[in-house]
């Protein structure tokens, strides 16, 4: 993406606020550096325009009707970047708690913007490979943007995830067979009907009594994969 302009979807419920966003960010677009790709009114229609258009970054606002900035985040399956734009300061706390790039509060200010998308411009260019897929999960009151390659381990509990990353054990509204459908089997192993593991976070591993296999992950945890899916595992791996 490096050299290309940025592509911004714009989420508001408001459709003048939508409008000054689009007049804050004409000297971008006419610097080449920004193309806005489109408008969405809603989290519903935010959902399918990212999936249609694949924004680089949402301009998002937190409180909607039928759905928050948070609900759109947690309803997709690879999150963009995203500024929030907001006119509730109380939710300053918790947007950056997410790693959002930036949080404006209304009304937004022409130099607050060029900065939040000069950050942007710079993480970018920085960057030597596309940005890494970013799940976004919401758990109660608290929020994360993880990086798909920081997960070690999703575990199943019923309609929902467990996801491993870091120290966090957060519960995701997915199932487990939503997520494996979504993920790069490459990277991922489906290690027996209850858990998917990180390959990169295995550390060990050694055949078990029942003809499967046993993984020893990088913070020590042991996997058990059944007989059926250590097959994959080898052929996967070249074992």
């Amino acid at each position: 993406m490096n050299g290309q302009p940025l592509k911004v979807l714009l989420v508001d419920d408001e459709r003048l606020a939508r409008a000054e966003l689009r007049r804050l960010l004409a000297p971008h677009v006419q610097q080449s550096a920004v193309e806005i790709v489109g408008e969405a009114a809603s989290a519903a229609d935010a959902v399918a325009q990212i999936d249609k258009l694949r924004p680089d970054l949402l301009l998002l606002d937190v409180q909607m009707p039928g759905g928050s900035g948070f609900d759109l985040l947690a309803a997709l399956d690879d999150a963009p970047d995203v500024i929030f734009c907001t006119a509730f300061d109380q939710y300053a706390l918790q947007a950056f708690d997410v790693s959002a790039l930036d949080y404006l509060q209304k009304p937004v200010q022409a130099a607050r913007l060029a900065t939040a998308l000069a950050k942007v411009g710079a993480r970018v260019r920085a960057a030597p490979s596309p940005a890494p897929r970013k799940v976004f999960i919401k758990d109660g009151e608290r929020c994360w943007f993880v990086a798909f390659d920081d997960i070690r381990l999703l575990e199943s509990e019923g309609n929902y995830t467990r996801v491993h990353f870091g120290t966090q054990q957060p519960l995701m509204l997915r199932s487990l067979n939503q997520l494996e459908e979504k993920l790069d089997s490459t990277l991922f192993l489906r290690a027996n009907r209850r858990q998917i593991v990180n390959l990169a976070q295995v550390a060990q591993l050694a055949q078990n009594a029942a003809d499967g296999l046993e993984l020893r992950l990088l913070d020590g945890s042991l996997i058990e994969v059944s007989r059926r899916r250590a097959q994959q595992f080898k052929a996967v791996t070249g074992l």
